[in-house]
């Protein structure tokens, strides 16, 4: 059986990630991206992930060997089976990627963007054949959160949404598909409402940045590995449900509990966020706290597999295929 390949454009923290699944899964990849000593970072990132991802369990051709760094778009895109484009988030930057490497990749490889926020109509525009085109939004750390959303534009076929799907599914992935394109997609925006009121509550003084994670970490957070919003407060009608939970908690929603709009982020407001998660880092680096990060989020998905639900279910499923 021929080894897939995945070439990945933009190797910076998502590419990365991108870069370091496919690895795991037994891809070959090629990887380009034009930024100064990008083959060195690139490589001491999928280093850093390796361990978390061998706790996981490897597919059988799995080895950091796979990966290759060209000096060119057009070599790296050169018989790939997917094209992941992972460029910083500037439009004009991803649409010019985007037609180039639609140029010169295989007529009938996916070519998947990984935008946060940009509907696919808008990135297809120059693309060649943009009927293969499609938004595949992942979560960092890409390389243990299964999620990725799954969006198709105006020129986006059928067949090309089905296939990124089982691609992703057979990296051990929930592909979620965004069945109408919306700025931010799904995810992003219920994570920006929660964004923007944490910087109304810094920049308000009400709260310091280590406040308010702890406001999520130890509580909505622990319920959010397993369960949802919706979910969660269907629970919270108790025997029936989310009626009552309506009916209870409805006239809370006239209440001027959240602010949806951003505040001006001025310097001062900058400075508080700054400081204050510099000093929830305590001297850690980034690469520490993302040891400390993927550890705890290795054991969550353990825990959860033995009850076959939400990402645990995901890794179970997952590994029956290794």
């Amino acid at each position: 059986m021929t080894q897939a390949t995945a070439a990945i454009i933009g190797t910076g923290v998502i590419g990365a990630g991108w870069a370091a699944r496919y690895l795991a899964n037994g891809y070959r990849v090629k990887a380009w991206d034009p930024g100064e000593n990008a083959h060195e970072k690139l490589k001491e990132s999928i280093e850093n992930a390796w361990p978390s991802l061998e706790k996981l369990g490897l597919k059988d051709e799995a080895s950091i060997d796979n990966l290759t760094f060209y000096d060119t778009l057009e070599d790296a895109c050169e018989d790939a089976d997917i094209v992941q484009e992972s460029a910083p988030e500037v439009v004009e930057l991803k649409c010019s990627l985007l037609k180039q490497i639609s140029e010169c990749a295989p007529t009938d490889a996916i070519i998947g963007s990984s935008t946060s926020g940009f509907k696919p109509s808008v990135l297809q525009e120059n693309v060649a054949l943009p009927e293969r085109l499609v938004v595949t939004h992942p979560f960092n750390p890409v390389y243990l959160l299964p999620l990725v959303e799954v969006v198709g534009g105006e020129k986006t076929a059928a067949d090309a949404i089905n296939k990124a799907q089982r691609i992703y599914k057979s990296l051990g992935m929930h592909p979620l598909h965004v069945r109408k394109e919306i700025d931010g997609h799904l995810s992003d925006r219920l994570l920006e409402a929660l964004w923007r009121e944490n910087l109304h509550l810094v920049n308000d003084g009400i709260a310091t940045t280590g406040e308010l994670d702890d406001a999520i970490t130890y509580g909505p957070g622990l319920r959010w590995a397993l369960m949802g919003t919706n979910l969660t407060y269907h629970l919270a009608g108790g025997d029936t449900g989310m009626r009552h939970m309506l009916k209870q908690f409805g006239p809370a929603l006239k209440l001027p509990w959240t602010k949806l709009e951003a505040p001006e982020l001025t310097e001062s407001l900058i400075d508080r966020m700054v400081e204050g998660t510099h000093e929830q880092a305590a001297n850690r680096s980034v690469k520490e706290l993302e040891q400390l990060r993927d550890n705890c989020l290795v054991a969550i998905m353990e825990a959860l597999a033995q009850y076959e639900v939400g990402a645990g279910k995901v890794l179970s499923d997952h590994r029956k295929t290794v």
